[in-house]
């Protein structure tokens, strides 16, 4: 840590809490937007690298709180229930890890970044859409592309989210489910980043030091949670999917 302060400064460090704080607290509420909330503000006074490095364990760490809240049985029966989702999603994810080098992710990025911005924009503005009914060829689709997205960009919340609120999956376990979707996918990404060497004795105690202000973020998070009804949820959820997806347009513009 002595490393990091001399590299970065002690007001760097604090920030850094203050973004883990912050994004737990946004996580516990609408369930996702961590990873997005932490590598925008880390980067912007660090470099990439330490910055990506800092969130993979308080987010590995606060998925497994939010899909564990129920307890073992609940998260388990979720599993099941959505095992098509996930077991497409992790397929893809590894697949598409591949060609990361390959596609432009620009191109991923407004991909994504347009339609959900438009879906969530309409839906704010007042059109609410027909219930979708489940079908496991629709949630095989939908969870392949969230884990092909992932596997290039770390990114899985956006169509995630969007499929569990077009179905109207109650509040508990809409959090449930995206904790474990996200929680094996950063359990992959710390795993790959502990070959790629973004996560190494120097990087390490960021990341370790983070875990605690993002424990304390969700936790306060899920208090404003457990206090708010479905339709406020829902409200909630759309307006930071809007911003995720206008964060995704902008990445997608600027490269």
């Amino acid at each position: 840590m002595e490393h990091l302060i001399s590299l970065y400064g002690a007001g760097a460090l604090v920030a850094s809490v203050g973004i883990a704080l912050i994004a737990g607290m946004i996580k516990g509420v609408v369930g996702f937007a961590m990873p997005t909330v932490m590598i925008s503000g880390l980067a912007s006074f660090m470099s990439p690298e330490l910055a990506l490095a800092g969130l993979i364990l308080p987010t590995l760490v606060t998925n497994g709180m939010q899909a564990l809240r129920q307890g073992i049985a609940a998260a388990l029966g979720s599993i099941k229930k959505f095992r098509v989702f996930l077991g497409a999603g992790m397929v893809m994810l590894l697949l598409s890890a591949q060609l990361v080098r390959v596609m432009p992710v620009s191109w991923l990025f407004l991909g994504i970044g347009l339609p959900i911005t438009v879906f969530t924009l309409a839906q704010l503005a007042g059109w609410t859409p027909a219930r979708m009914v489940r079908r496991a060829k629709i949630e095989a689709m939908v969870g392949g592309f969230a884990g092909f997205i992932g596997g290039m960009s770390g990114i899985w919340a956006p169509p995630t989210v969007a499929y569990l609120s077009a179905i109207d999956v109650p509040k508990q376990e809409h959090l449930r489910i995206q904790g474990t979707v996200y929680g094996l996918g950063a359990f992959a990404l710390f795993g790959a980043h502990l070959q790629s060497g973004v996560i190494r004795a120097e990087t390490l105690p960021l990341s370790v030091g983070l875990i605690l202000p993002a424990v304390l973020g969700i936790w306060l998070g899920f208090q404003v949670q457990d206090r708010i009804n479905q339709a406020m949820f829902r409200k909630v959820t759309l307006w930071v999917l809007l911003l995720a997806g206008l964060n995704l347009v902008r990445r997608g513009v600027t490269g």
